[in-house]
């Protein structure tokens, strides 16, 4: 019994993880992705997460939209929040360095921090899961529907994203610019449109990761920060610039909190996966699934 019931916990501690780790993992993909186009870390990533958390409260809750309608609204509108940020914060800075449009990031996530707080105030919201909060029962670890919905939009995120950048004109413009901005421009490439477009995405993305995790975990407007950190570890871990370590890293990151929440203390739960991070990037500085050299572009 002791056995079957050690087994049960691992069970729930890995399912937990993964479901953690997706939303990491969404949040390093969007790093990644603006990364790859225009070498900013965006530490406004997480405030994406936030704002899809709680526009989804109050288009779907607040206002009584269906989830079918409030879904998509919810990310067509948190898009359009990343355009702004690449049409106000980032565009109209002249000869920009990394470092200031690292720091028009930071500002821009402070700013919508700060309105957050205004608009949603201080307190958690909930949001109703999709498919209901009665739990499954999977030999013996008891799993709430909604985690499977997280993962399960990671998984059509990776694959969206695979077939966008592989088979598609706009992807492969991207990946154009990524690889050699300035031949990317002798052909034709609008680099401008295409740093856009990488905002867009990102924004999207997080939009999603807030929107399917708020029923188990609940939102508020500060949880932004602490989701970038997350997301931003889990980009490092797996290799900064690589789609697959984004989500290898992302999962990692989580199941490692989960596990060591479980089996040692919950205290030290964010201290686990960092120690791991560090040690990793002793031996492999590049990341998992990193190159030491990624081709990024120098101005735009």
């Amino acid at each position: 019994m002791e056995k079957i019931t050690l087994a049960s916990q691992l069970l729930q501690y890995f399912i937990t993880g993964l479901t953690v780790g997706s939303v990491y993992a969404m949040v390093a993909v969007g790093f990644n992705i603006i990364y790859n186009v225009t070498e900013i870390i965006n530490f406004a990533q997480g405030e994406f997460v936030m704002l899809g958390g709680l526009i989804m409260v109050f288009l779907h809750v607040a206002m009584g939209l269906s989830l079918i309608l409030a879904f998509p609204a919810t990310i067509v509108l948190v898009t359009l929040i990343g355009i702004l940020i690449d049409r106000l914060a980032i565009r109209p800075i002249r000869c920009p360095s990394v470092l200031t449009l690292i720091i028009a990031t930071i500002a821009v996530s402070i700013i919508i921090k700060g309105t957050a707080s205004f608009i949603w105030g201080k307190n958690p919201f909930d949001l109703p899961a999709f498919s209901g909060r009665n739990p499954i029962n999977i030999l013996g670890a008891v799993i709430q529907p909604q985690y499977f919905w997280v993962i399960g939009f990671l998984v059509v995120t990776a694959v969206a994203l695979s077939i966008f950048f592989d088979r598609t004109i706009m992807g492969k413009a991207m990946s154009a610019c990524a690889d050699n901005p300035n031949a990317a421009s002798l052909v034709g490439i609008n680099v401008k449109q295409m740093v856009l477009l990488s905002f867009a995405l990102s924004a999207a993305i997080g939009a999603v990761a807030g929107i399917t995790i708020t029923p188990i975990s609940l939102m508020e407007y500060d949880r932004g920060a602490m989701l970038a950190v997350k997301g931003f570890g889990a980009a490092i871990l797996g290799g900064l610039g690589s789609f697959p370590g984004a989500i290898l890293g992302g999962l990692i990151m989580g199941s490692i909190e989960s596990f060591g929440a479980g089996l040692i203390s919950s205290g030290y739960k964010d201290a686990f996966a960092l120690i791991v991070l560090l040690v990793i990037l002793f031996f492999k500085p590049s990341g998992l699934m990193g190159s030491v050299e990624i081709s990024r572009i120098k101005r735009f």
